[in-house]
């Protein structure tokens, strides 16, 4: 099976150079917008599009991967809110396993379903270790998923949890506030979460600004992803791409 992508990111954590992504929402640009972003994620260094969201009710998946392909050659990822968000246009897919919940849909139940359609689609699949992370405020992907987020101060449970998730084969582990989350991640929770596995830690979710971002770099998220902060202000590409790119490799 393809694992191009894959062994790109586990490269990187191996180099100890970090990764910053953007978040598009389907629902939430149009054209001009996405064009936009695009450019902007271009001339940044952006490293990944990650395309996707808790909804998607428009039905242009297919189009908006093909309008951002004409526009830049940053590989596009998938991270789905639900089976009917996947495309065969896409370059690899987060194939997200909510392990901080007890949904069992989210669980296994709508991956059993998604199977044979995400096989067929031929992109390369990323085994995802999917975690909530409660930040000050209900989000769409708390209220979607039907569970309740890991407590903000309990860094115990995130450790075990993504421990639990690594030891079941999942190739990365993502911690999310949740899109509209008022407060990101603590940084004691990704030292001890990122000190405890070995696969890539992905984390997003509250990251409003550059400071944040190159924060959690340093406490050990190998890949930042921003979505809430960029739909309102593009410009902001520019200043967290730097700032993640700036981190220090540690040797």
């Amino acid at each position: 099976m393809n694992n191009v992508l894959y062994q790109k990111l586990v490269a990187k954590k191996q180099e100890g150079k970090k990764l910053f992504a953007v978040l598009i929402d389907p629902d939430k640009v149009d054209t001009p917008l996405l064009d936009k972003i695009t450019n902007l994620a271009t001339r940044a260094g952006v490293d990944y599009l990650l395309l996707g969201g808790s909804l998607v009710i428009s039905s242009h998946l297919d189009e908006c991967i093909l309008q951002i392909k004409k526009n830049c050659s940053i590989p596009v990822i998938l991270f789905p809110g639900s089976i009917s968000q996947i495309s065969k246009e896409a370059d690899a897919l987060l194939y997200l396993s909510l392990i901080s919940g007890r949904n069992p849909e989210l669980l296994i139940g709508q991956h059993v379903i998604s199977a044979p359609a995400v096989k067929k689609s031929g992109v390369e699949i990323i085994s995802t270790g999917y975690m909530v992370i409660d930040g000050g405020a209900p989000t769409t992907v708390s209220y979607i998923s039907n569970a309740l987020p890991i407590p903000a101060d309990k860094n115990e449970i995130a450790i075990c949890t993504a421990m639990a998730g690594e030891m079941l084969g999942m190739k990365v582990i993502y911690m999310d506030a949740g899109s509209g989350a008022k407060t990101s991640i603590s940084e004691s929770m990704i030292s001890s979460v990122a000190q405890s596995i070995e696969v890539p830690l992905i984390v997003g979710g509250g990251i409003n600004d550059p400071e944040k971002a190159y924060l959690n770099c340093k406490a050990g998220a190998d890949m930042i992803v921003v979505g809430n902060a960029i739909e309102k202000d593009p410009d902001l590409i520019k200043e967290i791409s730097a700032a993640v790119h700036s981190v220090p490799v540690l040797v």
